[in-house]
């Protein structure tokens, strides 16, 4: 014969087991907050990332202009952009070091550098250590791999993987060897115009159609290939405290989104770096944050 149970030994049973429920409740919720919250911090993994990198001109000079119709009616409209981006230094040649390398690498001048004479870590090393694939396109390289201070409208002072003995010269390839089949660009690849095209010696409006023509194509396909195109200047025009225009555009961006935050060419280095997939991260990138807040 089996006692009955009292009334208040069942009620302390039904207690223990609401308790207990309410217990792993809670604890689905903690550890389905904590997913999502890992989730939103993850970035993408693009097959290809490619980096335009423009000259001299502040984010009021650029964004919100009509005469860069393309960057703000198609990348910025369709991308994400950055409104409190901002270049680290001036002049031109120790931003570009600290946009691929995380420090200035005691460049304080817009000087020719001696090739090779460098051995830190940097974007292109990394990739390369990896296993994975890196490449330059510059415009007005009198051919592949020269490592000439100048020619035309063509600086050496804005390709810092010159100064670097780990970086192959032969990833340093001419626009013109820009490929027209997307699939076989590079891992990350940087495109530099030349002084004209990227806006240091001639208009907002001549750097917008530039890269409109250029790369626009390349843009469009990203968007559906699971890719991405990044579009930043080096420095502003010294009047409007470095503040520079950065916009991303691509499959996993979200269309017309854009982010508050304060960033600078570390914060840019460490997200391309995360974006490729890569555990190292050189110079001050290795405690910079990664650009949040774009992402689909």
């Amino acid at each position: 014969m089996i006692a009955a149970r009292s009334p208040k030994r069942t009620r302390r049973t039904l207690a223990a087991l609401a308790g207990a429920a309410t217990l792993a409740a809670g604890s689905l919720g903690i550890w389905a907050a904590t997913g999502a919250t890992a989730q939103a911090a993850t970035l993408p993994a693009p097959d290809h990332i490619v980096v335009v990198v423009m000259e001299n001109h502040a984010y009021s000079q650029v964004i919100g202009s009509s005469g860069a119709p393309y960057i703000n009616n198609t990348l910025k409209a369709g991308g994400a952009s950055l409104t409190q981006s901002y270049g680290l230094t001036h002049p031109s040649e120790p931003n570009y070091y600290q946009l691929f390398s995380g420090s200035n690498q005691g460049r304080t001048d817009d000087s020719c550098v001696s090739v090779g004479s460098m051995s830190a870590a940097n974007l292109a090393s990394e990739l390369i250590a990896a296993g994975k694939t890196w490449a330059s396109y510059n415009e007005g390289l009198p051919s592949q791999g020269s490592t000439v201070c100048s020619s035309g409208n063509y600086a050496q002072k804005h390709n810092p993987w010159f100064g670097f003995s780990n970086v192959p010269t032969s990833t340093a390839k001419t626009m013109t060897q820009f490929p027209t089949d997307y699939t076989t660009l590079p891992k990350v690849s940087f495109v530099v115009p030349d002084l004209c095209n990227d806006m240091h010696d001639c208009s907002v409006g001549t750097g917008d159609t530039w890269i409109k023509n250029k790369l626009g194509a390349y843009a469009t396909w990203a968007k559906t290939h699971n890719s991405m195109l990044v579009v930043t200047f080096d420095e502003d025009n010294r009047l409007a405290g470095n503040r520079i225009p950065t916009v991303f555009y691509g499959e996993h961006v979200t269309p017309a989104s854009s982010t508050a935050t304060t960033y600078n060419h570390y914060n840019v280095l460490r997200t391309l770096e995360d974006l490729a997939g890569l555990s190292a991260h050189a110079g001050n990138a290795a405690s910079a944050t990664d650009i949040t807040g774009i992402w689909n």
